[in-house]
């Protein structure tokens, strides 16, 4: 018996091996598969690591969701090959200004002195003329004024709901305005300097000087509007620029939809979609993540079935971008319905709301692919939209399959049951010369970094800083932890983009470089070969988080750099909600190594504006510099895309030379397919063209995915 068991352990391993290794070469090959099936020449196969969470744009926020979002559901605009906006929904799109401002009756006018609101129109109609003289700046932004008008001095209420001091319910104040005449002008493009260019026109104080406080009186209260004598109460100091801005920028954006859209149910897509969207997402019972990208809205109107108009509180450029957001239809989701959903489900209307909706799990939009099918933790199925307003896709069927562990979509990518595969970057060498396959790979929209907080000895010297930098071999950790998989970055913008500078180059590795600046910053090696200042060893800790392997052994490289000049560094691995909520966001660190995820728009008010360095803010290193605030605050204001590629040059270089982060590098992704899978093309005359497929500027291949196809046999530029 023994004898016997001891047989069994011994050729068990052997055994199971074998069965493994017959198991892998049973699997069908593609061509295999398309023998027993024709139909899956037509089907594209998709892997995924992880499974939708909720199958609605505007409630969703993980990237397995999106990717499914972006095949059922269509927005207004995306972007084209060049990251130019361009017409899905809307076929175009009008960006325009109305601006206002109270007159101030009491301001010194050039020319008129103290003037009402009929003089001061008179005045800025001749100015607009030509018959009074102006500088380059004013004239400019005059002859983009399309209209002037008057609007008449009005009345109203304003409620606002203050803490009361002793802890009792909020006490409501009701504030009477007597709002005086101001001058609306309506401009051909957007202009965020309107209003300084204005000021040689109407006196340089007459903006900032202002008494929004005059018109202002609680009402029942004693301080009549206009009374100057009494001192007005702190509530109406507090309120008044708030109500009554002396200047309003209103940006609007008209958009000219698309005919003849219809949803995967066949009802008609209209602008009244489009505002249901946004009031869906600003709803707060959906608990949408996408509210703050809509913050800046004041009004969404439906003009006609094919027109709609947004209006904006202030100027904020990156709002344009935002009607990528895909339609949702108001047909199948408005009160009504959810409520009839509701009731239908034994469920208490009151507290039902879009987030509980079936809708989530069975989605109706207008995109290339009608919703089909979701197994949980399996797959997601989709087919083609025959009647999609560009044409439906030639791909008849997606599938969206879970496959958590990465070795498994690997050698399902082998075996050819998934049609994609996101090479990791020790395998680019491999697999990109493997002539079954074609590669596509490109810069990420990010990038990794060493920070420095500056708000600490000896961060605060940008000749340290810059010095630390120096001492880093890059290209060190380009060629040895990303394999190659990555390129030297030197500014914070996507480096796709415009508005990045290649101008700017990167610090060149020179350690002996390095020890020079050290030491005009006043740094000099004790007897030991530490560098200190003062009797003060140049001591500190770098930190990054634990579970990434690249930035663990980044880590260890800068650190071995820094000590090998001198610098006593040392080193810490936090778990990742340590790492952030109490290093971090609590601004308690020396330097760490951390990167950032970018979006294509270049505002970058967050990370890098001064007003942003407290606790919990992403200015966590406190960079603070002037003119880097005024161009942050410029680029985010500007419609006007080769002046707002002009300001974040000029922003990047700035943040280039003070150094706060050391820019390392922005690693590079790589995908394969098969080389089956081309474009075609059908003219109008129905003649069939292949061609290979071609990322876009960022690098994007899937950019076509709706000409994709999957032939039996490879061919490249060939025609049928």
């Amino acid at each position: 018996m023994k004898l016997t068991v001891r047989r069994v352990l011994i050729f068990a391993p052997f055994l199971i091996s074998l069965f493994l290794i017959q198991s892998y070469f049973w699997v069908p090959t593609y061509e295999e598969q398309t023998k027993g099936d024709p139909a899956r020449l037509e089907k594209y196969i998709a892997a995924s690591i992880g499974d939708a969470s909720i199958l609605n744009p505007i409630l969703s926020a993980d990237s397995a969701s999106s990717a499914i979002e972006s095949m059922v559901f269509e927005g207004l605009i995306d972007r084209d090959e060049n990251l130019n906006f361009r017409g899905r929904l809307a076929t175009s799109w009008e960006v325009y200004e109305e601006a206002f401002f109270y007159i101030n009756q009491k301001a010194d006018v050039p020319g008129l002195g103290e003037a009402g609101p009929e003089a001061t129109l008179r005045h800025l109609l001749k100015a607009k003329a030509g018959d009074i003289s102006l500088d380059d700046k004013t004239h400019a932004s005059m002859a983009n004024v399309r209209e002037l008008s008057l609007i008449p001095a009005r009345d109203f209420v304003v409620t606002r709901s203050e803490k009361a001091p002793d802890g009792s319910p909020p006490v409501e104040i009701r504030l009477m305005v007597h709002a005086p005449a101001k001058i609306k002008l309506t401009l051909e493009h957007v202009d965020q300097d309107l209003f300084e260019n204005l000021l040689p026109i109407l006196g340089m104080g007459y903006f900032s000087s202002f008494p929004a406080e005059a018109f202002l009186s609680i009402q029942g209260g004693r301080n009549a509007p206009g009374s100057d004598s009494e001192p007005k109460p702190e509530t109406i100091v507090r309120y008044a620029g708030e109500i009554l801005p002396p200047t309003e920028h209103n940006p609007i954006i008209v958009f000219r939809l698309r005919p003849d859209v219809r949803f995967h149910d066949g009802h008609a897509f209209d602008a009244g979609d489009v505002k249901f969207t946004y009031d869906a997402i600003m709803n707060p019972r959906n608990l949408s993540p996408r509210i703050s990208d809509y913050e800046p809205v004041k009004s969404v109107t439906v003009v006609d079935p094919l027109t709609v108009r947004i209006v904006y509180k202030r100027l904020y450029s990156p709002t344009i971008g935002t009607w990528a957001m895909p339609v949702i239809p108001e047909h199948l989701l408005n009160d009504g319905v959810l409520r009839a959903e509701a009731i239908r489900r034994g469920l208490d209307p009151e507290k039902f709301s879009m987030r509980q909706s079936l809708f989530n799990r069975h989605p109706v939009g207008c995109g290339p692919f009608v919703f089909n099918e979701w197994r949980s933790d399996q797959y997601i199925a989709l087919d083609k939209f025959g009647g999609y307003w560009e044409g439906p896709p030639n791909y008849g069927r997606y599938i969206y399959r879970i496959i958590p562990d990465l070795l498994t979509q690997e050698m399902e990518f082998y075996a050819g049951t998934v049609d994609a595969y996101d090479v990791q970057p020790h395998q680019v060498a491999r697999l990109r010369e493997d002539p079954a396959y074609q590669s596509f790979s490109g810069p990420s929209f990010g990038y990794t970094y060493v920070g420095y907080n500056m708000r600490r000895p000896p961060f605060h010297d940008r000749r340290v800083r810059t010095a630390l930098g120096m001492a880093i071999d890059v290209e060190k950790i380009i060629k040895y932890v990303l394999y190659g998989q990555g390129e030297r970055i030197t500014g914070p913008f996507v480096k796709q983009t415009d508005f990045y500078s290649h101008d700017v180059k990167p610090l060149h590795y020179d350690p002996e470089g390095a020890l020079e600046l050290l030491k005009e910053a006043g740094w000099r090696k004790d007897s030991e070969g530490w560098l200190e200042k003062d009797g003060k060893r140049l001591q500190f800790t770098l930190i990054t988080n634990s579970g990434n392997d690249t930035r663990k052994a980044i880590l260890s490289i800068v650190q071995d750099a820094w000590r090998q000049i001198g610098i006593d560094v040392r080193t810490d691995l936090l778990e990742w909600s340590v790492f952030i909520q109490e290093r971090v966001n609590k601004g308690d660190f020396d330097a760490l190594v951390l990167g950032w995820q970018m979006g294509i728009e270049p505002d970058l008010y967050q990370i890098w504006h001064s007003s942003q360095t407290n606790p919990h803010q992403l200015n966590f290193v406190g960079f603070k510099n002037e003119k880097a605030d005024d161009l942050i605050v410029k680029v985010r204001q500007e419609y006007d895309h080769a002046r707002q590629v002009a300001y974040c040059r000029k922003l990047h270089e700035i943040i280039a030379y003070e150094q706060p982060y050391t820019f390392l590098y922005v690693g590079k992704w790589t995908a394969v397919l098969d080389k089956r899978i081309m474009i075609k093309e059908v003219d109008a005359e129905g003649k069939v063209t292949y061609r290979k497929i071609t990322p876009t500027k960022t690098g994007n291949y899937t950019f076509y995915f709706n000409k994709w196809i999957k032939l039996s046999e490879p061919m490249f530029a060939a025609e049928g």
